[in-house]
């Protein structure tokens, strides 16, 4: 009996045995939490992660949307480059256009001058041939008559006299036909 009453004390200090009041109370403070932890906290810890996915899609979804925008301002951006490109292509070519029409202008006007001051300088030139030539007529018409009066032995300052004597000289020495003029000898 001893053995007996060993036995079944063994039995209620048995740890791998429950105590069934333990397990009943257990069960019921389980049973509480989890209904509790069910209806009051797993809908605030659902929200919460719901919230979170919506914030990551809607990152997401904001990211892609301005990663979108980017590729679009991007496109957009390589257009505007590609027509400023070609504008400016087309104003090079304009100026040098232009550069080469006021070249050309530019020239012309020079040859134009050129030849402006050429003329002039031909006449200026032939008006002062022509003075030279009147005013060496005149020295050699005096020097002629001075010398032509030293071998003559006669005086030649009648004006109408000294001219023929001077006209005739320079023809012959020009090698045409002497002036008709008064001649007096």
């Amino acid at each position: 009996m001893i053995r007996l009453t060993l036995l079944a004390a063994e039995e209620a200090h048995n740890p791998l045995i429950p105590n069934v009041v333990e397990l009943v109370f257990g069960t019921i403070a389980f049973a509480i939490v989890f209904f509790g932890l069910g209806r009051v906290l797993l809908p605030r810890i659902t929200k919460t992660l719901e919230e979170r996915a919506n914030a990551i899609e809607g990152g997401i979804k904001r990211a892609e949307e301005a990663q979108a925008e980017a590729a679009q301002m991007l496109e957009q951006y390589r257009g505007q480059l590609a027509e400023a490109h070609a504008e400016a292509g087309r104003q090079r070519e304009q100026a040098r256009e232009e550069g080469a029409a006021i070249v050309a202008e530019m020239r012309q006007q020079a040859q134009a001058e050129a030849a402006r001051i050429t003329a002039a300088a031909t006449a200026q030139i032939e008006a002062e041939r022509q003075a030279a030539t009147v005013q060496l007529r005149g020295e050699v018409g005096r020097l002629a008559v001075e010398l032509a009066s030293r071998i003559v032995g006669e005086s030649l300052h009648d004006q109408a006299r000294q001219s023929g004597v001077v006209d005739r000289f320079l023809a012959e020495l020009e090698g045409a036909p002497a002036a008709t003029g008064s001649q007096d000898r």
